[in-house]
């Protein structure tokens, strides 16, 4: 018998999905397929040939292929969405089919037909995080595509990809017009609407980015106060961070009039902000201002800020609106330093990070014990826990996101930040649901423009037995925060409603969106296998168990109702039958 020869190379690899294919099969399997096979044989087999490809691995929904060139290997990418784009524009949306892809250039083990290794691996992770309908590439493609290809580029930043171990610089590649065709710009709402991008660090030092940042949150916060704004949340506003922008498509992309830009320079005990405010439609500013002041008096440089572009763009609010925004969170700078650091902590959604959050917001709380909103953070922070199976003593974590949620609400009756993180924590961790919809829903009266509290609300009314609120409330978030670094939560949310509601492939379209993004996520893998189970998916439900095990070994189908606070009897029942079918232990 003859050896299989094992070699070692560098090569191009293209890895493409389809997107919700199980949405496209639990809707009609037979047709599904047909469009499938038709679409390889005149759309995507052919421009793979012209592009000396090769397809080395398929799946019933995906493919990966070799190229002998990188430029090949982006443009016969960008060769075939633009195709798809085309074999798509006269088809209803739930009838097309449609692709993401993903390109890297890497060290790869060949074995007779077949290619291994971290080179494909990457390729995979980043069809993952590929754009509806585009294509994402490694910083490494990126760099030897360089000027060969009449494309332009958008920086993804670093991305932490599962079971890579160092964070890859991805790239999406702007794929012009007909790209844009394929994403509509979102309708401008009935009232001024305005996204506040991340300043600019101008320090010199990157250990203050968490400042400017924070600076940030603070002004959107400040913003959101006002029922006569439209605010973009935080999380979308952020997918922009350390990008040069175009602020029309900007504008079109988060579907708002204004974008506010700007930087912060903080030099010793002085800071200066400085802020423009532009008008998307035309790219004329509006406003612009320098504000300088010392570091004490921060929290007034952030009121004028406020004042100056709510100024400009609604003037006929009254003053006493304005006044009402100008509230501190904190009368402590040191205390408010800190706060700065856990929210950063609590962005990054890791157990590292969480634990780092929780420290910088107990200090916050020592050197300020009436701060509500950091109260409520840290209280976050253990439904964080909960919902990502990093939790180690469950009764003494319980008690204090407890404590910590209700010291949040006596303090913070008017702080919005303060009602709807101890809401959530009291929900997922405590069990106390109609408390916790009381205080979010006391929250959107404050800040009608918090999406992370229509998220929260949205996950209490999933868990009351109201998944057609769900998903009102879970859609409406994703309108304020349409890029949102949280959106897998969104998904989860409205994969669990629809679950629940008895939609399980819907349910499962949606899970599936989430878990790219986030695939230890809790709830979003209970859905999933959930859902296999109950449409007789078996290979694709044991997956998903062996996955959940991963991420909460003591999960059982007798003691389901311990991790997720469900009132109502018969979506429990969904639940466990859904995960006993799939495989889960008794």
């Amino acid at each position: 018998m003859t050896e299989t020869r094992v070699q070692r190379r560098l090569a191009a690899i293209l890895a493409a999905d389809v997107v919700g294919f199980s949405r496209l099969m639990g809707k009609d399997e037979a047709g599904t397929l047909h469009n499938l096979k038709t679409l390889r044989a005149e759309l995507i087999d052919p421009k793979i040939a012209e592009h000396s490809g090769r397809i080395f691995k398929t799946t019933g929904d995906g493919l990966l292929v070799e190229f002998p060139s990188i430029v090949n290997a982006v443009a016969c990418a960008v060769d075939i969405q633009r195709g798809m784009q085309g074999r798509n524009a006269d088809l209803q949306e739930e009838k097309a089919i449609q692709l993401r892809i993903g390109v890297n250039l890497g060290d790869v083990i060949v074995e007779g037909d077949d290619i291994f290794g971290d080179g494909v691996n990457v390729a995979a992770r980043l069809e993952g995080i590929a754009p509806v309908g585009g294509v994402a590439i490694s910083g490494t493609v990126r760099d030897h595509v360089g000027n060969k290809l009449d494309l332009r580029f958008d920086e993804l930043g670093e991305q932490s990809l599962k079971n890579i171990a160092t964070p890859v610089r991805a790239f999406a590649v702007r794929l012009g017009s007909q790209f844009a065709a394929q994403r509509p710009a979102l309708a401008l709402p009935n009232k001024p609407s305005i996204a506040v991008l991340p300043f600019q660090n101008m320090s010199g030092d990157p250990e203050q980015e968490y400042f400017a940042d924070g600076m940030v949150e603070e002004i959107i916060t400040a913003l959101s106060r006002f029922n006569s704004l439209f605010v973009i949340a935080r999380n979308s506003s952020f997918t922009y961070k350390g990008r040069a922008v175009d602020v029309k498509q900007v504008g079109r992309e988060l579907g708002v009039r204004y974008i506010l830009e700007g930087s912060v320079r903080k030099a010793g005990t002085r800071v200066r902000i400085t802020g423009q405010l532009v008008d998307t439609s035309t790219g004329i500013h509006v406003w612009a201002e320098r504000f300088d002041g010392a570091l004490d008096d921060i929290f007034d440089l952030q009121d004028q800020v406020t004042a100056s572009v709510v100024g400009a763009i609604a003037p006929k609010l009254e003053q006493a609106e304005i006044e009402r925004s100008m509230r501190k969170p904190t009368g402590s700078l040191d205390a408010y330093d800190y706060f700065l650091r856990g929210m950063a902590g609590v962005h990054r959604w890791t157990r590292e990070s969480n634990a780092e959050a929780l420290a910088h917001f107990y200090r916050a709380i020592e050197l300020d014990p009436n701060f509500a909103s950091a109260y409520g953070l840290a209280a976050r922070c253990y439904a964080q826990r909960r919902a990502t199976g990093w939790v180690t003593d469950r009764a003494r974590e319980t008690a204090e996101a407890e404590r910590l949620a209700r010291l949040a609400v006596e303090l913070g009756r008017n702080d919005a930040v303060a009602l709807s993180t101890a809401g959530i924590a009291l929900a997922f961790v405590v069990g106390d649901l109609d408390g916790a919809a009381d205080l979010i829903d006391r929250a959107l009266v404050l800040n009608p423009n918090f999406a992370w509290a229509w998220l929260s609300g949205g996950w209490v009314k999933n868990y009351q037995g109201e998944p057609e609120a769900a998903l009102e409330r879970m859609a409406h978030a994703m309108r304020l925060s349409p890029q949102d670094f949280q959106l897998f939560n969104m998904q989860a949310g409205s994969a669990t409603a629809h679950f629940f509601a008895g939609r399980y492939a819907e349910a499962l379209s949606w899970a599936e969106s989430a878990q790219r993004q986030k695939p230890n996520f809790l709830l979003t893998v209970s859905v999933i296998a959930a859902s296999a189970g109950l449409l007789g998916r078996t290979e694709q439900g044991l997956k998903a168990i062996e996955s959940l095990q991963q991420i909460e070994p003591t999960l059982r189908v007798s003691n389901v109702r311990d991790f997720f606070p469900i009132r109502r009897p018969e979506h429990l029942a969904k639940l466990t039958d859904g995960l006993r079918k799939a495989g889960l232990h008794e």
